[in-house]
């Protein structure tokens, strides 16, 4: 099926009726203009003000081509091959999970909690794509930042975010399960992280744009043992905390309970858990005394 006509109505048409049974109409008109951002930089402010621009022949290709890959259920993100986190552009890919909106609002709790804070050593764990860690040392300026991941795939994404966004970040590359002490600093005042927390019994509940494109070891944990990263990052950071440093956690909403007692079991104070913008128990912080 080809576009109707190179009119901008006509694009946004035809994918809301090639889409209509992987996304709502509201996503699609969402996805389409991310796309326009992308392939041409026109924003919305743009658009307003020209809402009759037409497309050339291998303009349209484009929405064909993007539209076709979204019928899949391939995220937007992979398709394009970068998202926008906290401002900041990032590559990703199939090795790298897909920053989220409730990521962005764990690092701006982490930057509001600690923009007076100096000489800050930040330590984030799993770190994909290097979103959390690069918008930290972004905008913590006076923090030095270290990312680790297990995945070595991760790290080269990672490396090329940090590249792009001229941000400097020490990878690490590592398995937090069993951790070779000797890669990390000594003494760390924050560890972050948002570890694999989507339980395998939960995997029917998921877009199959999230279960066949995204990562499984990014993204699930066994039932049985579904705080098994918790708990290592905890030990782990009674190891290399100074005194009164911080651990920031985010979390299955529903597990909020069960963390609190986790880490109050290990000697963690001022435990609270905090809410997302959807009113769920998202992240939790915890100081080390």
């Amino acid at each position: 099926m080809k576009i109707a006509d190179n009119t901008l109505k006509a694009v946004f048409n035809y994918a809301i009726s090639q889409l209509d049974k992987e996304y709502p109409e509201n996503e699609v008109r969402s996805m389409i203009s991310v796309a326009l951002r992308h392939f041409f930089n026109y924003d919305a402010a743009f658009l307003s003000m020209n809402p009759n621009i037409r497309f050339t022949e291998s303009e349209l290709l484009k929405f064909v081509f993007l539209v076709k890959e979204l019928r899949t259920g391939r995220p937007l993100q992979y398709v394009l091959g970068e998202c926008e986190f906290y401002g900041l552009s990032f590559s990703v890919n199939e090795d790298v999970l897909i920053p989220r909106q409730e990521t962005e609002e764990l690092v701006d709790l982490i930057i509001k909690d600690q923009k007076n804070a100096e000489n800050l050593t930040i330590l984030d764990i799993g770190c994909g794509s290097g979103c959390i860690g690069l918008a930290l040392s972004r905008f913590l300026k006076k923090a030095q930042v270290h990312s680790s991941d297990v995945s070595e795939k991760a790290l080269i994404i990672a490396k090329q975010n940090a590249d792009k966004n001229n941000v400097q970040l020490n990878l690490i590359h590592d398995d937090i399960l069993k951790p070779d002490h000797s890669k990390y600093p000594s003494k760390i005042d924050i560890i972050v992280s948002n570890p694999p927390y989507v339980r395998l019994s939960e995997k029917e509940e998921m877009h199959r744009n999230v279960v066949d494109y995204e990562p499984h070891t990014a993204l699930f944990v066994n039932d049985e043992n579904a705080l098994v990263f918790y708990d290592a990052i905890a030990d782990f950071g009674k190891l290399h905390f100074k005194k009164g440093a911080y651990l920031y956690f985010e979390i299955n909403e529903k597990k909020s309970e069960e963390i609190s007692v986790l880490l109050s079991g290990k000697g963690f104070s001022e435990i609270k858990v905090i809410k997302d913008l959807n009113g769920k128990d998202r992240i939790v912080r915890a100081k080390y005394i």
